[in-house]
């Protein structure tokens, strides 16, 4: 079974990128794959690498934990002011540490979400993915879903069928991509 472990870039109960993330656990457990929303990333001090020593805080110690458990990450992200939100960054950030060796080397990343923005947080999804891939990931590229605030008209994502079929393809190519990285490592 696949494990993705799903980061929300809005911190708000009721944030459609939140929504988002629930319509992932809900296909996921339809397509036989463990897929858990992280839900500490507001407790995360701000990188600090004075704080990143043998005794890292806790919250940190629980976020590498999870992104060592997990196959695969799938990140849920608003755009905020053009850029990636400070909460997902700071994440990113301690999951990058220890450099060469961290919880997300190597690991499948997909990026998608809702925006305010007419382009749905394209901005902020493209700086997300660079960052993990700078961060030691491998970006799925072929996977996008940004979608304008404005056309889910006060319904919830699971009650559009195109954002639920771009969820489920995002979650179907991280998938396929854990297990392309896992019949690698098998033959090295």
């Amino acid at each position: 079974m696949t494990n993705i472990l799903v980061l929300v870039g809005s911190l708000r109960a009721a944030s459609l990128n939140r929504q988002l993330a629930e319509v992932a656990v809900e296909l996921g457990t339809a397509e036989g794959l463990d897929v858990t929303v992280y839900g500490g990333l507001g407790e995360l001090p701000f990188y600090n690498e004075d704080l990143d020593t043998a005794d890292v805080p806790a919250g940190v110690a629980a976020l590498r934990d999870a992104a060592d458990r997990a196959d695969a990450v799938l990140a849920v992200t608003p755009e905020y002011n053009g850029s990636i939100p400070a909460v997902l960054k700071n994440a990113i950030d301690w999951l990058s540490r220890p450099y060469g060796n961290s919880a997300i080397k190597g690991k499948p990343i997909a990026v998608i979400g809702t925006a305010l923005g007419q382009y749905g947080g394209v901005w902020a999804h493209d700086e997300t993915r660079k960052s993990f891939g700078i961060a030691g990931g491998r970006v799925v590229d072929s996977v996008t879903l940004s979608v304008p605030a404005g056309t889910l008209d006060g319904r919830h994502p699971r009650e559009v069928a195109e954002l639920v079929a771009g969820v489920r393809e995002a979650l179907q190519k991280l998938a396929e991509a854990r297990a392309a990285r896992s019949a690698e490592e098998s033959v090295a």
